[in-house]
Protein backbone atom coordinates (compact mmCIF):
# COMPACT_ATOMS: atom_id res chain seq x y z
CA UNK A 1 0.00 0.00 0.00
CA UNK A 2 1.23 3.52 -1.03
CA UNK A 3 1.19 5.69 1.99
CA UNK A 4 1.99 9.53 0.84
CA UNK A 5 2.82 12.08 3.74
CA UNK A 6 2.23 15.56 2.71
CA UNK A 7 4.87 17.23 5.16
CA UNK A 8 7.41 15.08 4.59
CA UNK A 9 8.91 16.26 1.85
CA UNK A 10 8.74 20.01 3.06
CA UNK A 11 10.25 19.07 6.66
CA UNK A 12 13.32 16.97 4.45
CA UNK A 13 13.55 20.72 1.88
CA UNK A 14 13.73 22.53 5.70
CA UNK A 15 16.56 20.50 7.10
CA UNK A 16 18.40 20.65 3.89
CA UNK A 17 18.28 24.40 3.86
CA UNK A 18 18.78 25.31 7.48
CA UNK A 19 22.64 25.87 7.04
CA UNK A 20 21.92 28.08 3.97
CA UNK A 21 19.40 29.86 6.39
CA UNK A 22 21.80 29.94 9.60
CA UNK A 23 24.74 31.63 7.24
CA UNK A 24 22.39 33.74 6.08
CA UNK A 25 21.22 35.18 9.91
CA UNK A 26 24.65 35.51 10.65
CA UNK A 27 25.58 37.71 7.98
CA UNK A 28 26.33 41.18 9.11
CA UNK A 29 25.02 43.99 7.29
CA UNK A 30 26.86 47.06 7.02
CA UNK A 31 24.42 49.68 6.79
CA UNK A 32 26.30 52.76 6.19
CA UNK A 33 29.46 54.60 6.44
CA UNK A 34 30.55 57.74 7.88
CA UNK A 35 33.55 60.33 8.02
CA UNK A 36 34.55 62.43 10.37
CA UNK A 37 37.29 65.57 10.01
CA UNK A 38 39.48 66.13 12.62
CA UNK A 39 42.74 68.67 12.64
CA UNK A 40 44.93 65.37 13.47
CA UNK A 41 42.84 62.71 12.03
CA UNK A 42 39.77 61.31 10.38
CA UNK A 43 37.49 58.55 11.46
CA UNK A 44 35.40 56.55 9.65
CA UNK A 45 32.72 54.68 11.24
CA UNK A 46 30.87 51.75 10.29
CA UNK A 47 27.36 51.14 11.22
CA UNK A 48 26.60 47.53 11.75
CA UNK A 49 23.47 45.24 12.04
CA UNK A 50 26.35 43.09 14.50
CA UNK A 51 29.43 42.53 16.06
CA UNK A 52 31.87 41.31 13.15
CA UNK A 53 34.91 40.10 12.57
CA UNK A 54 37.66 41.98 10.47
CA UNK A 55 41.03 42.66 9.39
CA UNK A 56 43.13 45.73 8.08
CA UNK A 57 46.16 46.18 6.22
CA UNK A 58 48.11 49.15 4.41
CA UNK A 59 49.23 48.48 0.42
CA UNK A 60 51.97 51.49 -0.99
CA UNK A 61 51.96 52.64 -4.62
CA UNK A 62 49.28 53.83 -4.28
CA UNK A 63 48.89 54.24 -1.02
CA UNK A 64 45.37 52.64 0.14
CA UNK A 65 43.89 50.80 3.30
CA UNK A 66 42.09 47.74 3.13
CA UNK A 67 39.27 46.60 5.24
CA UNK A 68 37.88 42.89 4.69
CA UNK A 69 34.90 41.86 6.43
CA UNK A 70 34.09 38.54 7.26
CA UNK A 71 30.80 37.13 6.73
CA UNK A 72 29.29 40.66 6.06
CA UNK A 73 27.09 41.98 3.20
CA UNK A 74 26.17 45.67 2.10
CA UNK A 75 22.66 47.04 2.94
CA UNK A 76 22.35 49.59 0.28
CA UNK A 77 25.34 51.73 -1.63
CA UNK A 78 27.48 53.53 0.30
CA UNK A 79 26.55 57.43 -0.10
CA UNK A 80 29.18 59.89 -0.82
CA UNK A 81 31.98 60.83 1.89
CA UNK A 82 32.13 64.24 3.00
CA UNK A 83 35.13 66.15 1.03
CA UNK A 84 38.19 68.07 2.33
CA UNK A 85 39.64 64.93 4.09
CA UNK A 86 43.11 64.96 4.37
CA UNK A 87 43.53 61.16 4.01
CA UNK A 88 41.39 59.68 1.94
CA UNK A 89 40.32 60.77 -1.54
CA UNK A 90 37.80 57.72 -2.51
CA UNK A 91 36.07 54.74 -1.37
CA UNK A 92 36.16 51.38 -2.94
CA UNK A 93 33.74 48.07 -2.50
CA UNK A 94 32.79 44.62 -3.12
CA UNK A 95 31.48 41.88 -2.13
CA UNK A 96 34.47 38.60 -1.96
CA UNK A 97 34.11 34.85 -2.44
CA UNK A 98 33.33 33.21 0.85
CA UNK A 99 30.68 35.68 2.00
CA UNK A 100 33.55 38.20 2.41
CA UNK A 101 33.24 42.20 1.62
CA UNK A 102 36.27 44.15 1.11
CA UNK A 103 36.35 48.13 1.30
CA UNK A 104 39.16 50.07 -0.25
CA UNK A 105 40.19 53.58 0.92
CA UNK A 106 42.36 55.22 -1.46
CA UNK A 107 44.92 57.70 0.67
CA UNK A 108 45.89 60.63 -0.13
CA UNK A 109 49.28 60.27 2.30
CA UNK A 110 50.14 57.06 4.42
CA UNK A 111 48.69 56.50 7.50
CA UNK A 112 48.44 54.67 10.65
CA UNK A 113 45.41 53.04 11.37
CA UNK A 114 43.94 52.96 14.59
CA UNK A 115 40.70 50.49 15.06
CA UNK A 116 37.91 49.19 17.12
CA UNK A 117 34.46 47.92 17.70
CA UNK A 118 31.90 49.43 19.67
CA UNK A 119 28.62 47.96 21.13
CA UNK A 120 25.33 49.50 21.01
CA UNK A 121 24.86 53.00 22.86
CA UNK A 122 22.17 55.48 22.26
CA UNK A 123 20.34 55.58 19.01
CA UNK A 124 23.81 53.63 17.69
CA UNK A 125 24.25 50.16 16.96
CA UNK A 126 27.17 47.86 16.32
CA UNK A 127 30.15 50.00 15.00
CA UNK A 128 33.53 49.99 13.70
CA UNK A 129 35.57 53.01 14.12
CA UNK A 130 39.16 53.24 12.22
CA UNK A 131 41.29 56.13 12.91
CA UNK A 132 43.76 57.15 10.55
CA UNK A 133 46.54 59.06 11.60
CA UNK A 134 49.72 60.38 9.90
CA UNK A 135 52.71 57.57 9.47
CA UNK A 136 55.32 59.80 10.79
CA UNK A 137 53.47 60.84 13.74
CA UNK A 138 54.19 64.38 13.91
CA UNK A 139 52.12 66.60 15.93
CA UNK A 140 51.00 69.59 14.23
CA UNK A 141 52.71 72.51 15.84
CA UNK A 142 50.67 75.29 17.79
CA UNK A 143 50.16 78.32 16.36
CA UNK A 144 49.65 82.33 17.36
CA UNK A 145 49.29 85.44 15.26
CA UNK A 146 50.66 88.59 15.79
CA UNK A 147 53.87 89.71 16.47
CA UNK A 148 56.62 87.47 18.36
CA UNK A 149 57.02 88.52 21.85
CA UNK A 150 60.27 88.58 23.90
CA UNK A 151 59.88 86.29 27.03
CA UNK A 152 59.65 89.22 29.13
CA UNK A 153 56.93 90.86 27.55
CA UNK A 154 53.65 89.76 29.36
CA UNK A 155 51.38 87.46 27.68
CA UNK A 156 47.81 86.75 27.67
CA UNK A 157 45.67 84.79 29.24
CA UNK A 158 44.49 81.69 27.70
CA UNK A 159 41.32 80.10 28.36
CA UNK A 160 40.23 76.60 26.94
CA UNK A 161 36.62 76.13 26.18
CA UNK A 162 35.89 72.19 25.36
CA UNK A 163 32.87 71.89 23.91
CA UNK A 164 31.47 68.61 25.14
CA UNK A 165 31.11 65.47 22.58
CA UNK A 166 31.32 65.49 18.85
CA UNK A 167 31.33 63.43 15.63
CA UNK A 168 29.62 60.40 16.33
CA UNK A 169 29.13 61.04 20.16
CA UNK A 170 26.22 63.60 19.71
CA UNK A 171 25.44 63.69 23.35
CA UNK A 172 22.45 64.20 25.26
CA UNK A 173 19.55 64.57 22.76
CA UNK A 174 16.02 66.77 23.33
CA UNK A 175 12.59 65.08 22.89
CA UNK A 176 10.47 67.81 20.91
CA UNK A 177 13.32 69.20 18.68
CA UNK A 178 15.40 66.61 18.66
CA UNK A 179 18.33 68.79 19.63
CA UNK A 180 21.92 67.64 20.06
CA UNK A 181 24.10 68.11 22.73
CA UNK A 182 27.40 68.38 20.65
CA UNK A 183 26.04 71.38 18.39
CA UNK A 184 24.37 73.01 21.47
CA UNK A 185 27.50 72.94 23.03
CA UNK A 186 29.60 73.79 19.88
CA UNK A 187 27.76 77.11 19.19
CA UNK A 188 27.83 78.12 23.06
CA UNK A 189 31.68 77.62 22.75
CA UNK A 190 32.20 79.20 19.85
CA UNK A 191 30.14 82.53 21.33
CA UNK A 192 32.54 82.63 24.17
CA UNK A 193 35.42 82.68 22.52
CA UNK A 194 34.70 85.56 20.54
CA UNK A 195 33.78 87.18 23.63
CA UNK A 196 37.10 86.45 25.21
CA UNK A 197 39.23 87.23 22.43
CA UNK A 198 37.56 90.37 22.32
CA UNK A 199 39.09 91.33 26.00
CA UNK A 200 42.17 92.76 26.06
CA UNK A 201 44.70 90.49 27.51
CA UNK A 202 43.06 87.77 26.99
CA UNK A 203 42.20 84.71 24.16
CA UNK A 204 40.82 81.24 23.89
CA UNK A 205 41.30 78.49 22.16
CA UNK A 206 39.00 75.48 21.36
CA UNK A 207 39.31 71.87 21.85
CA UNK A 208 37.37 71.13 18.73
CA UNK A 209 36.55 73.48 16.08
CA UNK A 210 33.78 71.90 14.51
CA UNK A 211 31.37 68.30 14.65
CA UNK A 212 34.07 65.79 15.39
CA UNK A 213 35.09 63.47 18.58
CA UNK A 214 37.74 64.25 20.59
CA UNK A 215 38.78 62.12 23.39
CA UNK A 216 38.42 63.20 27.00
CA UNK A 217 42.37 62.60 27.68
CA UNK A 218 42.75 64.74 24.45
CA UNK A 219 41.32 67.62 25.40
CA UNK A 220 43.47 68.12 28.65
CA UNK A 221 46.39 67.66 26.62
CA UNK A 222 44.91 70.15 23.87
CA UNK A 223 44.20 72.33 26.91
CA UNK A 224 48.25 72.32 28.10
CA UNK A 225 49.87 72.35 24.71
CA UNK A 226 48.37 75.84 24.63
CA UNK A 227 49.27 76.61 28.26
CA UNK A 228 46.12 77.15 29.28
CA UNK A 229 45.39 79.25 32.41
CA UNK A 230 41.98 78.11 32.75
CA UNK A 231 39.83 74.85 31.56
CA UNK A 232 36.17 75.41 30.88
CA UNK A 233 33.84 72.35 29.53
CA UNK A 234 30.37 72.99 28.20
CA UNK A 235 27.31 70.51 28.13
CA UNK A 236 23.58 70.20 28.22
CA UNK A 237 22.18 68.26 31.11
CA UNK A 238 19.83 65.38 30.60
CA UNK A 239 17.09 63.47 33.03
CA UNK A 240 14.67 60.92 32.43
CA UNK A 241 12.56 63.11 33.97
CA UNK A 242 11.40 65.72 31.36
CA UNK A 243 10.74 68.55 34.73
CA UNK A 244 13.94 68.40 36.00
CA UNK A 245 16.09 71.98 34.60
CA UNK A 246 18.70 74.60 35.86
CA UNK A 247 22.19 75.19 34.87
CA UNK A 248 24.49 73.88 37.35
CA UNK A 249 28.72 74.27 37.76
CA UNK A 250 30.81 71.12 38.56
CA UNK A 251 34.50 70.94 40.17
CA UNK A 252 36.42 67.85 40.69
CA UNK A 253 35.75 65.63 44.08
CA UNK A 254 38.65 64.75 45.86
CA UNK A 255 38.07 61.51 44.97
CA UNK A 256 38.38 61.84 41.61
CA UNK A 257 41.68 63.87 42.17
CA UNK A 258 42.68 60.87 44.03
CA UNK A 259 42.06 58.37 41.48
CA UNK A 260 44.31 60.70 38.94
CA UNK A 261 46.45 61.01 41.73
CA UNK A 262 47.28 57.27 41.42
CA UNK A 263 47.32 57.58 37.73
CA UNK A 264 50.16 59.81 37.43
CA UNK A 265 52.23 58.30 40.07
CA UNK A 266 51.83 55.03 38.64
CA UNK A 267 53.27 56.48 34.82
CA UNK A 268 55.81 59.21 36.20
CA UNK A 269 58.64 57.53 34.64
CA UNK A 270 56.97 57.89 31.15
CA UNK A 271 55.42 61.42 32.24
CA UNK A 272 56.24 63.82 29.73
CA UNK A 273 53.79 66.72 31.36
CA UNK A 274 54.71 69.24 33.95
CA UNK A 275 52.86 69.56 37.44
CA UNK A 276 53.34 73.15 38.64
CA UNK A 277 56.06 73.20 36.30
CA UNK A 278 58.34 70.41 37.47
CA UNK A 279 58.36 67.09 36.33
CA UNK A 280 58.25 63.93 38.12
CA UNK A 281 60.16 61.29 36.06
CA UNK A 282 62.87 62.12 38.25
CA UNK A 283 61.60 62.32 41.94
CA UNK A 284 61.32 59.30 43.81
CA UNK A 285 57.88 58.22 45.29
CA UNK A 286 57.09 60.20 48.49
CA UNK A 287 58.79 63.64 46.54
CA UNK A 288 56.68 63.11 43.52
CA UNK A 289 53.69 62.04 45.56
CA UNK A 290 54.00 65.50 47.73
CA UNK A 291 54.70 67.51 44.75
CA UNK A 292 51.62 66.36 42.89
CA UNK A 293 49.36 66.94 46.17
CA UNK A 294 50.46 70.23 46.63
CA UNK A 295 49.87 71.27 42.90
CA UNK A 296 46.14 69.54 42.95
CA UNK A 297 45.24 71.52 45.81
CA UNK A 298 46.02 74.85 44.71
CA UNK A 299 44.12 73.98 41.57
CA UNK A 300 41.24 72.52 42.88
CA UNK A 301 40.89 75.92 45.27
CA UNK A 302 41.30 77.49 42.36
CA UNK A 303 38.41 75.51 40.03
CA UNK A 304 36.56 76.81 43.42
CA UNK A 305 36.96 80.16 42.86
CA UNK A 306 36.08 80.91 39.75
CA UNK A 307 33.64 77.94 39.33
CA UNK A 308 32.03 80.03 41.91
CA UNK A 309 31.62 83.45 40.07
CA UNK A 310 30.89 81.56 36.79
CA UNK A 311 27.94 79.98 39.13
CA UNK A 312 26.87 83.63 40.26
CA UNK A 313 26.48 84.91 36.75
CA UNK A 314 24.63 81.90 34.93
CA UNK A 315 22.06 82.54 38.01
CA UNK A 316 21.83 85.81 37.04
CA UNK A 317 20.25 84.57 33.55
CA UNK A 318 17.97 81.35 34.62
CA UNK A 319 17.28 78.56 37.40
CA UNK A 320 20.13 76.73 38.56
CA UNK A 321 20.16 73.41 39.27
CA UNK A 322 21.25 73.40 43.06
CA UNK A 323 22.14 76.41 44.80
CA UNK A 324 26.23 75.41 45.32
CA UNK A 325 29.05 74.03 43.13
CA UNK A 326 28.64 70.39 42.63
CA UNK A 327 32.00 67.83 42.96
CA UNK A 328 31.89 65.05 40.24
CA UNK A 329 34.99 62.97 39.47
CA UNK A 330 34.21 63.98 35.25
CA UNK A 331 37.76 63.27 33.13
CA UNK A 332 38.22 66.68 31.60
CA UNK A 333 38.18 68.16 34.99
CA UNK A 334 41.39 66.48 36.38
CA UNK A 335 44.25 67.91 35.05
CA UNK A 336 46.36 68.82 38.12
CA UNK A 337 48.17 71.82 37.10
CA UNK A 338 44.92 73.79 35.18
CA UNK A 339 42.25 75.05 37.06
CA UNK A 340 38.76 73.22 35.41
CA UNK A 341 35.05 73.36 35.52
CA UNK A 342 32.55 71.88 33.74
CA UNK A 343 29.27 73.53 32.55
CA UNK A 344 26.23 71.80 32.58
CA UNK A 345 24.18 74.80 30.40
CA UNK A 346 20.54 73.58 31.27
CA UNK A 347 18.40 70.10 30.51
CA UNK A 348 18.35 69.90 26.89
CA UNK A 349 15.83 66.70 28.08
CA UNK A 350 13.14 69.77 29.40
CA UNK A 351 11.06 71.22 26.18
CA UNK A 352 11.46 74.43 27.49
CA UNK A 353 15.12 74.46 28.34
CA UNK A 354 15.53 72.57 24.77
CA UNK A 355 14.31 75.29 23.24
CA UNK A 356 16.24 77.72 24.73
CA UNK A 357 19.75 75.82 24.19
CA UNK A 358 19.04 75.83 20.32
CA UNK A 359 18.09 79.62 20.64
CA UNK A 360 21.08 81.74 19.41
CA UNK A 361 19.92 84.62 21.69
CA UNK A 362 19.69 82.13 24.78
CA UNK A 363 23.28 80.70 23.84
CA UNK A 364 24.56 84.36 23.43
CA UNK A 365 23.22 85.14 27.31
CA UNK A 366 24.70 81.75 28.45
CA UNK A 367 28.04 82.93 26.73
CA UNK A 368 28.18 86.37 28.59
CA UNK A 369 27.35 85.04 31.76
CA UNK A 370 29.88 81.91 31.73
CA UNK A 371 32.65 85.09 30.27
CA UNK A 372 31.79 87.58 33.08
CA UNK A 373 32.37 84.69 35.82
CA UNK A 374 35.94 84.17 33.80
CA UNK A 375 36.64 87.69 33.33
CA UNK A 376 35.93 88.67 36.84
CA UNK A 377 38.27 85.36 38.48
CA UNK A 378 41.17 86.66 36.45
CA UNK A 379 40.56 90.53 37.59
CA UNK A 380 40.59 89.10 41.36
CA UNK A 381 43.48 86.62 40.20
CA UNK A 382 45.80 87.23 37.34
CA UNK A 383 48.53 85.02 36.53
CA UNK A 384 52.16 86.13 36.72
CA UNK A 385 53.13 87.15 34.20
CA UNK A 386 50.19 88.11 32.13
CA UNK A 387 48.58 91.44 30.88
CA UNK A 388 46.10 91.87 33.34
CA UNK A 389 48.40 91.39 36.48
CA UNK A 390 50.75 93.85 35.14
CA UNK A 391 48.03 96.33 34.75
CA UNK A 392 46.85 95.29 38.33
CA UNK A 393 50.15 95.88 39.46
CA UNK A 394 50.04 99.20 38.04
CA UNK A 395 46.90 100.42 39.72
CA UNK A 396 48.16 99.13 42.99
CA UNK A 397 51.15 101.64 42.54
CA UNK A 398 48.92 104.27 41.72
CA UNK A 399 46.53 104.10 44.65
CA UNK A 400 50.18 103.16 47.02
CA UNK A 401 51.04 106.96 45.33
CA UNK A 402 48.41 108.73 46.79
CA UNK A 403 47.77 109.60 50.18
CA UNK A 404 44.67 111.37 51.41
CA UNK A 405 45.49 113.80 54.27
CA UNK A 406 44.48 112.56 57.65
CA UNK A 407 43.22 114.78 61.05
CA UNK A 408 46.65 115.68 62.75
CA UNK A 409 49.00 114.74 59.50
CA UNK A 410 51.43 117.13 58.73
CA UNK A 411 53.74 117.92 55.51
CA UNK A 412 56.41 116.96 57.05
CA UNK A 413 55.30 113.56 58.52
CA UNK A 414 53.93 112.71 55.38
CA UNK A 415 57.18 112.69 53.73
CA UNK A 416 59.30 110.72 56.48
CA UNK A 417 56.30 108.11 56.65
CA UNK A 418 56.87 107.84 52.74
CA UNK A 419 60.45 108.03 52.76
CA UNK A 420 60.48 111.74 50.65
CA UNK A 421 61.97 114.90 50.91
CA UNK A 422 59.33 117.41 52.49
CA UNK A 423 60.71 119.16 49.13
CA UNK A 424 60.07 116.94 46.60
CA UNK A 425 56.53 116.64 47.91
CA UNK A 426 55.83 120.10 47.81
CA UNK A 427 57.12 119.91 44.16
CA UNK A 428 55.45 117.00 43.09
CA UNK A 429 51.87 118.26 44.10
CA UNK A 430 52.77 122.31 43.34
CA UNK A 431 52.66 122.87 47.10
CA UNK A 432 53.31 127.06 47.51
CA UNK A 433 53.95 126.38 50.97
CA UNK A 434 53.61 123.37 53.59
CA UNK A 435 49.94 124.16 54.55
CA UNK A 436 47.91 121.18 53.89
CA UNK A 437 43.62 120.11 54.62
CA UNK A 438 41.74 117.28 55.94
CA UNK A 439 41.07 115.25 52.86
CA UNK A 440 43.32 117.07 50.42
CA UNK A 441 45.26 114.24 48.26
CA UNK A 442 48.86 113.53 48.07
CA UNK A 443 50.55 112.37 45.45
CA UNK A 444 53.74 110.65 46.77
CA UNK A 445 57.06 110.84 44.32
CA UNK A 446 58.50 107.90 43.94
CA UNK A 447 61.96 107.39 45.17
Amino acid sequence: MNIRYPGFHFCLLVLLLLPVWAEAASTTEIQGLRLWNAPDHTRLVFDLSSTVEYRLFTLEKPHRLVIDFNATSLRKKLGNLPSGSRHVSKVRYAAQPGNRFRVVLDLQLPVRPRSFLLRPSGEYGHRLVIDLYDRNGQVQPVTTTGKKKSASAPRDIVVAIDPGHGGEDPGARGKRLRAREKDVTLAIARKLKRLIDAEPGMRAILTRKGDYYVGLRKRMQIARRHHADLFVSIHADAFRNSKARGASVFVLSRRGASSEAARWLAAKENASDLVGGVSLDDKDDILASVLLDLAQTGTLAASMRAATLVHREMGKIGKLHGDRIQNAGFVVLKSPDIPSMLVETGFISNPTEERNLTSGRHQQKIAKAIFRGIRRYFQLEPPPGTRLALEKQKKLEQQASRYVIQPGDTLSEIAAKHSVSVASLRSENRLKSDQIRVGQVLRIPRT
